[in-house]
Protein backbone atom coordinates (compact mmCIF):
# COMPACT_ATOMS: atom_id res chain seq x y z
CA UNK A 1 0.00 0.00 0.00
CA UNK A 2 2.96 2.63 1.15
CA UNK A 3 4.24 1.89 -2.78
CA UNK A 4 0.89 2.53 -4.60
CA UNK A 5 0.37 6.02 -2.23
CA UNK A 6 3.94 6.80 -2.75
CA UNK A 7 5.21 7.31 1.19
CA UNK A 8 7.85 5.82 2.98
CA UNK A 9 6.93 2.73 5.19
CA UNK A 10 8.45 3.94 8.15
CA UNK A 11 6.25 7.66 8.12
CA UNK A 12 3.26 5.33 7.66
CA UNK A 13 3.98 3.34 10.72
CA UNK A 14 5.10 6.37 12.35
CA UNK A 15 1.17 7.92 11.58
CA UNK A 16 -0.47 4.74 12.54
CA UNK A 17 0.81 4.82 16.08
CA UNK A 18 1.39 8.56 16.94
CA UNK A 19 -1.08 9.61 20.09
CA UNK A 20 -3.89 12.07 18.63
CA UNK A 21 -3.09 15.60 18.82
CA UNK A 22 -4.49 18.22 21.59
CA UNK A 23 -5.91 19.84 18.73
CA UNK A 24 -7.68 17.00 17.59
CA UNK A 25 -8.83 16.21 20.87
CA UNK A 26 -10.21 19.38 21.05
CA UNK A 27 -12.23 19.45 18.26
CA UNK A 28 -14.02 15.86 19.68
CA UNK A 29 -14.87 18.10 22.75
CA UNK A 30 -16.42 21.16 20.74
CA UNK A 31 -17.70 18.45 18.74
CA UNK A 32 -19.77 16.95 21.55
CA UNK A 33 -21.29 20.81 22.59
CA UNK A 34 -22.15 21.72 19.32
CA UNK A 35 -24.09 18.55 19.36
CA UNK A 36 -25.51 19.32 22.65
CA UNK A 37 -26.48 23.33 21.55
CA UNK A 38 -28.06 21.79 18.44
CA UNK A 39 -30.21 19.55 19.82
CA UNK A 40 -31.16 21.96 22.57
CA UNK A 41 -32.26 23.97 19.22
CA UNK A 42 -34.48 21.27 18.28
CA UNK A 43 -31.99 20.96 15.21
CA UNK A 44 -32.15 24.35 14.17
CA UNK A 45 -28.88 26.18 14.36
CA UNK A 46 -26.14 26.94 11.86
CA UNK A 47 -23.06 27.39 12.90
CA UNK A 48 -23.05 31.05 13.41
CA UNK A 49 -25.94 30.20 16.12
CA UNK A 50 -24.16 27.44 17.61
CA UNK A 51 -21.06 30.21 17.85
CA UNK A 52 -23.33 32.07 19.79
CA UNK A 53 -24.42 29.42 22.00
CA UNK A 54 -20.70 28.38 22.88
CA UNK A 55 -19.24 31.77 23.59
CA UNK A 56 -22.24 31.96 26.06
CA UNK A 57 -21.09 29.03 28.11
CA UNK A 58 -17.80 30.37 28.33
CA UNK A 59 -15.87 28.83 24.97
CA UNK A 60 -13.35 30.46 23.15
CA UNK A 61 -13.51 29.31 19.65
CA UNK A 62 -13.72 30.90 16.40
CA UNK A 63 -16.13 31.00 13.90
CA UNK A 64 -14.41 29.27 11.00
CA UNK A 65 -13.38 26.05 13.85
CA UNK A 66 -17.14 25.49 14.75
CA UNK A 67 -18.62 25.65 10.88
CA UNK A 68 -15.06 23.53 10.28
CA UNK A 69 -16.39 20.50 12.46
CA UNK A 70 -19.96 21.08 11.66
CA UNK A 71 -19.00 20.68 7.75
CA UNK A 72 -17.10 17.28 8.54
CA UNK A 73 -19.70 15.91 10.47
CA UNK A 74 -22.33 16.58 8.08
CA UNK A 75 -24.22 18.71 10.42
CA UNK A 76 -26.47 21.75 8.76
CA UNK A 77 -28.94 23.89 9.61
CA UNK A 78 -32.67 23.54 9.27
CA UNK A 79 -33.90 25.59 6.09
CA UNK A 80 -36.66 27.31 6.03
CA UNK A 81 -40.28 25.60 5.01
CA UNK A 82 -40.98 23.02 2.32
CA UNK A 83 -43.29 24.74 -0.28
CA UNK A 84 -46.84 23.76 -0.35
CA UNK A 85 -47.74 21.65 -3.14
CA UNK A 86 -51.02 22.22 -4.57
CA UNK A 87 -53.12 18.80 -4.62
CA UNK A 88 -54.57 18.80 -8.18
CA UNK A 89 -57.73 17.29 -9.16
CA UNK A 90 -59.10 16.30 -5.71
CA UNK A 91 -61.94 17.61 -3.83
CA UNK A 92 -60.80 19.40 -0.04
CA UNK A 93 -59.45 17.84 2.22
CA UNK A 94 -59.95 19.89 5.22
CA UNK A 95 -63.71 20.95 5.00
CA UNK A 96 -66.19 19.79 2.35
CA UNK A 97 -67.04 22.94 -0.40
CA UNK A 98 -70.25 24.01 0.76
CA UNK A 99 -70.19 27.36 -1.29
CA UNK A 100 -68.59 25.35 -4.83
CA UNK A 101 -66.91 28.92 -5.49
CA UNK A 102 -69.92 31.16 -5.74
CA UNK A 103 -69.17 33.74 -3.77
CA UNK A 104 -72.18 36.21 -4.48
CA UNK A 105 -75.27 36.34 -2.01
CA UNK A 106 -78.49 37.50 -2.20
CA UNK A 107 -77.94 39.12 1.21
CA UNK A 108 -75.26 40.46 3.49
CA UNK A 109 -73.63 38.13 6.61
CA UNK A 110 -74.97 34.70 4.57
CA UNK A 111 -71.36 33.14 3.83
CA UNK A 112 -67.86 34.08 5.37
CA UNK A 113 -64.74 32.77 3.79
CA UNK A 114 -61.59 33.08 4.53
CA UNK A 115 -57.89 31.79 3.80
CA UNK A 116 -55.89 30.66 6.95
CA UNK A 117 -53.18 29.09 4.83
CA UNK A 118 -50.63 31.42 5.72
CA UNK A 119 -50.55 30.66 9.19
CA UNK A 120 -47.56 28.55 10.17
CA UNK A 121 -48.00 25.90 12.36
CA UNK A 122 -44.30 24.92 13.29
CA UNK A 123 -45.34 21.22 12.53
CA UNK A 124 -44.81 19.52 8.93
CA UNK A 125 -47.92 17.58 7.65
CA UNK A 126 -50.07 19.13 10.27
CA UNK A 127 -53.96 18.97 8.86
CA UNK A 128 -56.62 20.42 10.93
CA UNK A 129 -59.78 18.58 11.06
CA UNK A 130 -62.64 20.23 11.48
Amino acid sequence: MCRLLQVARAGFYQWLHRPESDHAKEDARLLALIRDSRRASGGVYGSRRVLGDLREIGEVCGKHRVARIMRQHSIKAQRGYKAPRPIAGRPSLLAPNHLNREFTTSQPDQTRVTDITYIRTGRAGFIWRW
